[in-house]
């Protein structure tokens, strides 16, 4: 009776500190051009992008420390990016479970979450960057109604990336037009939505997930999504701000939008590549930018591996972009 007691108490415990966390952070919705919370409250999102939990899990620091650290460097956004070749590895039970412990440290420590599917290539065709985004259309259909499935009655999950960078890298991946990919997308946010799941969905353009142009005359046919952008400093020149209006920026004054990967690092640092080659003349023009439009910022990413890096070693210890964003993120 002692040993169940323990167990009851235990078993408590865990439901008691996961609805805490959840009740803590209120559903995220769209209301026009903004993001809104449970009080009506627009939000704007500044965070970082995780670097996969598969990765993490080898590395072990897919831990608590993790989501303090990402609080303490100024988020309030946590994006998940779910590589298929992952997904595959772990097997869909196991990566759940990784996403149901990210989730809930996520949650305790005040960050929302974005689950990305996390593919770079031209999903009509099949044909991809590399292996590791290897996936179909049938795959990507079934990832999302999982997640629909599972997380529609958790708000921590305020969004639902649901295809990282679609290209067809002047015809080598194949051929997908606006009304091809419109059409994907529409059909993922129709699965979604049939399973009662209330997370907004994010929709990425062409040239790597930085084209919206065509969203002037061919919106998705949903209500209450938003639009994602990857605006890295190489895909334009300098004055920047011009050309992101033009090519993204004009997208904000209808609908949400949210850059789920900003960053940069110099030429000689680690994993430097093009298109992430910059400054922090890069940083300040995208902060004035963003902040005057009340656009939501993701920058990649947390880890001292990938590139461009926002730290050195598991001590934390900020790289240039990352000393740049996380004084940025906690400047009030």
């Amino acid at each position: 009776m002692k040993n169940l007691k323990i167990c009851f108490f235990y078993l408590f415990s865990i439901v008691f500190v996961t609805l805490n966390a959840q009740d803590s952070l209120s559903r995220i919705r769209v209301e026009g051009n903004k993001f809104v919370n449970g009080q009506n409250i627009p939000v704007v999102f500044k965070g970082y992008s995780s670097s996969d939990p598969d990765k993490l899990v080898y590395d072990g620091h897919w831990n608590k420390a993790y989501f303090e650290e990402l609080k303490a460097w100024g988020a309030n956004i946590v994006r998940f990016p779910v590589h298929p070749a992952a997904w595959r590895r772990q097997g869909k039970n196991n990566y759940q479970r990784l996403l149901d412990q990210g989730i809930q440290w996520a949650g305790e420590s005040g960050l929302y979450v974005i689950i990305d599917w996390h593919s770079i290539g031209n999903l009509k065709s099949g044909l991809f960057q590399a292996d590791m985004y290897e996936t179909s259309l049938k795959e990507t259909f079934e990832f999302w109604r999982a997640m629909a499935i599972r997380y529609k009655n958790n708000p921590v999950v305020a969004c639902f990336e649901l295809f990282n960078e679609p290209t067809v890298y002047n015809g080598q991946l194949g051929i997908c037009t606006w009304a091809d990919w419109k059409a994907i997308n529409e059909e993922i946010i129709t699965i979604i939505r049939a399973h009662g799941c209330p997370a907004v969905p994010l929709v990425a353009g062409f040239n790597w997930a930085y084209d919206l142009t065509p969203i002037a005359k061919e919106p998705i046919n949903a209500s209450g999504i938003a639009y994602v952008s990857h605006p890295y400093p190489q895909k334009r020149d300098k004055p920047w701000e011009a050309r992101w209006t033009s090519d993204w920026g004009f997208v904000a004054e209808k609908y949400p939008v949210i850059l789920t990967e900003i960053g940069f690092c110099g030429p000689d640092d680690v994993g430097a590549h093009i298109p992430v080659i910059s400054d922090e003349s890069y940083g300040d023009a995208m902060m004035k930018y963003t902040q005057e439009r009340g656009i939501s910022i993701v920058a990649w990413v947390f880890d001292p591996n990938w590139a461009p890096r926002m730290f050195s070693d598991w001590n934390f210890t900020p790289s240039r972009q990352g000393t740049y964003f996380k004084a940025a993120f906690n400047k009030k």
